[in-house]
């Protein structure tokens, strides 16, 4: 063989070992998919809890990634709409061989994704729902970061008896997140040995506001505990405002996002949100801190609510993957998940798992939304 032939075999050797490496390191990423109403109704807050999300994903990306593993997000969109996200979670699963699902929006739709998680032996990390049915009883794929709807729902009864206010409505979606926090809330009427003084259901995909809104008047209700999502609940407080009603209105933390306010507009004024983690303005906090420090590195000037529950859920997701070890498989996922105790995501805000237990933490708040912020 001349000496041009062994150096161009020599060339293609090298060649061939560089594309091989080049697609090593292409299949060599850690997969995860997400399936949430991107578009439609709730579309505001998940993009919000999807921004904060990345920036932990950014970051761990940027410090060479999970054990020299970058992280994609394979995002498809349900438009909140239950069917598509079952389907969506039946594609990334099966089709895309995702390691693992992260942050699916809604009630319904969460349990319309299970039968595949069951099936594959997937995680499901960070739903954002405050679902109980994740909670109890044990879902063995699902692990929860944030606190119960019931939880919220409670507390927002007992803030508005505890200040005065004994005419409560409660408008509710008639969904599975509908009767879920129902619950809570007649959990906090019990405790507060009262009842409500109306009990109001809104059809979820188009509620009718003129019964609605003439059963609150009606009623003459001083506060109303409205238990819905995005647009529909934004459209219903201005019904009610534009029938002359000046009553407290509470929501849950499903709606905790910047669009909620701009889309509330002058309808913002003393409506209350609950909240699921400590107030994003609170800098002392070193979960936020961190959040607003990354946040500003790219250019952004503040956080949300929504935003912090997308970063909360996502320092879980980077820690299970790092503790799930190099080349991560679905079962080594799962095991780190299940053996995750008291991981601190800032400031004492501990998350603890075990084999019987997927709840996350804890934590309610209450935050007034007073001329388009959130202020406590």
């Amino acid at each position: 063989m001349t000496k041009k032939k062994v150096a161009g075999s020599r060339h293609a050797i090298g060649v061939a070992a560089l594309l091989a490496l080049c697609a090593m390191g292409a299949s060599a990423q850690i997969v995860i998919g997400q399936t949430a109403g991107m578009t439609g109704s709730v579309a505001a807050s998940v993009n919000e809890t999807i921004g904060g999300a990345q920036l932990v994903i950014d970051a761990a990306n940027a410090q060479g990634g999970i054990h020299g593993e970058k992280i994609e997000v394979i995002r498809m969109d349900d438009a909140f709409d239950v069917k598509r996200a079952g389907d969506n979670a039946r594609v990334l699963i099966e089709d895309k061989k995702v390691l693992a699902l992260f942050m699916s929006r809604g009630t319904p739709h969460s349990q319309a994704i299970i039968p595949y998680l069951d099936k594959n032996e997937v995680a499901l990390i960070g739903p954002s729902t405050g679902a109980m049915v994740l909670h109890k009883p044990l879902q063995k794929h699902v692990f929860n970061v944030r606190a119960t709807y019931q939880r919220e729902a409670e507390k927002a009864v007992q803030h508005l008896l505890t200040i005065g206010l004994t005419r409560i409505a409660v408008v509710h979606v008639t969904d599975s997140f509908g009767a879920d926090a129902l619950q809570g809330a007649m959990n906090g009427f019990t405790k507060g040995k009262a009842q409500p003084i109306a009990t109001v259901p809104a059809d979820r995909e188009k509620p009718d506001y003129k019964t609605i809104v003439p059963a609150i008047m009606k009623a003459d209700a001083q506060a109303v505990v409205w238990i819905g999502s995005g647009v529909a609940v934004v459209d219903g407080i201005k019904a009610l405002r534009a029938a002359g009603s000046a009553a407290q209105v509470v929501t849950l933390s499903n709606n905790a996002s910047s669009g909620f306010i701009k889309q509330l507009g002058d309808a913002s004024r003393g409506v209350i949100v609950t909240q699921v983690f400590p107030s994003e303005r609170s800098m002392g906090q070193p979960m936020v801190k961190e959040a607003l420090t990354l946040a500003r590195a790219k250019g952004q000037g503040e956080l949300s609510p929504a935003a912090l529950e997308g970063f909360a859920s996502a320092k879980v997701l980077v820690e299970a993957l790092r503790r799930a070890g190099p080349k991560p498989t679905r079962a080594k996922v799962l095991a780190a998940l299940e053996s995750l105790k008291g991981y601190d995501l800032g400031g004492g805000l501990e998350v603890s798992y075990s084999p019987q237990d997927h709840s996350g933490i804890d934590f309610a708040d209450l935050a007034i939304i007073s001329e388009g912020r959130f202020k406590r």
